[in-house]
């Protein structure tokens, strides 16, 4: 990384920022750069609700002991490199916050590595302001991998309706009632 932005920041990503997934071009950019750099595959050490919201984006909810374990990708990310992932992810807009978790280190194979003490990370977590709501919508049901069958429900930023904010599309869908209930 940089020697100007290098302070490293230990990131965890669970839905469309892993590899292979709509967002990863942001962190492969960042690779290219020498902004980010991939740790592995890792799964969260304790239990978080990991559900899809509205125009299919995953979120992360800060409520440890719900939910499911979380797969995701663990990245070490420069100064510069986390200010670009925290735009994506709305951080100053009330979308995400970034927050710490344990996470261990896995194998696409046979699971949990032996042996592995728990890292310290960040992850982006919904919005307090509607995180609960989004586990509540989801009949406190969660995922513990964003597929890419999931991912197909994803809407990209660009092809989403212009007349409405994300925050509107997101108390919209947590009021709309049952999961397959919301047009969004």
């Amino acid at each position: 990384m940089a020697d100007d932005e290098s302070e490293a920041h230990v990131i965890f990503t669970y839905g469309t920022l892993k590899r292979g997934f709509p967002n990863y071009t942001l962190m492969q950019s960042l690779i290219d750069q020498n902004d980010a750099v991939f740790l592995g595959p890792h799964i969260t050490l304790h239990a978080y609700p990991l559900v899809c919201g509205p125009h299919g984006i995953p979120f992360l909810i800060n409520l440890p002991g719900s939910g499911c374990q979380v797969t995701g990708d663990l990245y070490s990310v420069s100064t510069r490199g986390l200010l670009s992932v925290d735009e994506l992810e709305g951080t100053r807009l009330g979308h995400y916050e970034r927050l710490p978790i344990q996470v261990i280190q896995t194998n696409a194979s046979d699971g949990v590595v032996p042996d592995q003490l728990p890292v310290q990370a960040e992850a982006y977590y919904a919005h307090r302001s509607f995180g609960q709501g989004l586990w509540e919508r989801n009949g406190r049901k969660g995922l513990s991998d964003y597929t890419e069958r999931d991912a197909r429900g994803y809407v990209r930023r660009e092809d989403r309706p212009k007349d409405r904010t994300f925050l509107d599309d997101v108390r919209f869908f947590v009021s709309s009632g049952a999961k397959n209930d919301s047009p969004l």
